[in-house]
């Protein structure tokens, strides 16, 4: 009986360190890093592989440095030419400093989400309606540079900033569309303009050169009745030489 209470007692012991051994074996991964405390106070960083702990006294906190999609929803913003749009936008980060982003913030995943949404909404609100259509880029890299700068402290690198939807009403779509309309109009307008002068430009070059030569001319005659006839058509058009035109009497006045 003795002996059975003996092996109880070791098998208990064994149970024992088995469980304190498990505890204090720790195992990150390569994107994986464990932030140390002994007895509440920072100690360091490790990871990753194997991590040895001391039992009750240190605690690890875990912290994935792969970069993270954040979705920032949808955004109310009224632009700086009074018009109401919904933004959306997305955000790529990555957690380069384990400490700071365990000891300097609660949730870093949340206060990043939260200053994206306010900063996608400050920096819009200073834009025009045109320049959020046509310069995402750039609104892009704006964004991009204010979040790094102040999520610094929290030892959080924001890779990039992507806006993914710009939604505008029904009435202001139709506004828009009149607009391109008019503006393509505009464009038309001025280009058979620009057309009109350059062709004008060209026949007075042309009439210049014909007059420095009158023989030119007639031999221009007999071109343009060559073209006439091989059109097929019984109208034959005979110019009538200017010069002729000066040789007649002038009509005597009643």
């Amino acid at each position: 009986m003795g002996m059975f209470s003996d092996l109880a007692f070791y098998l208990v012991i064994i149970f024992v360190l088995l469980v304190v051994v498990a505890s204090a074996i720790k195992i990150l991964r390569e994107y994986e890093r464990g932030v140390v405390f002994t007895l509440g106070r920072f100690t360091g960083v490790k990871g990753p592989g194997l991590i040895l702990l001391i039992p009750y006294v240190q605690q690890m906190m875990r912290v994935d440095l792969r970069t993270r999609v954040l979705d920032v929803p949808g955004q109310d913003v009224i632009s700086h030419d009074n018009v109401s749009v919904r933004v959306s936008a997305v955000i790529y980060f990555r957690v380069v400093d384990p400490e700071r982003s365990t000891i300097q913030v609660e949730d870093f995943m949340m206060a990043t989400s939260q200053l994206a949404q306010t900063t996608l909404r400050s920096v819009l609100g200073k834009h025009d309606l045109d320049e959020m259509l046509a310069e995402r880029d750039k609104l892009n890299i704006d964004i991009q540079e204010i979040l790094d700068a102040q999520t610094d402290a929290w030892g959080i690198k924001v890779a990039n900033v992507e806006i993914k939807h710009v939604d505008i009403n029904e009435s202001m779509i139709r506004a828009i569309a009149r607009q391109a309309e008019a503006e393509r109009e505009r464009r038309a307008k001025i280009i058979n303009a620009e057309g009109e002068q350059q062709a004008a430009a060209k026949l007075l070059e042309a009439a210049e050169i014909l007059a420095r030569q009158p023989e030119a001319m007639q031999l221009r005659y007999l071109s343009t009745l060559n073209v006439i006839a091989g059109e097929k058509t019984s109208t034959i058009i005979f110019p009538f030489p200017m010069e002729f035109g000066n040789l007649m009497p002038p009509k005597p006045d009643r």
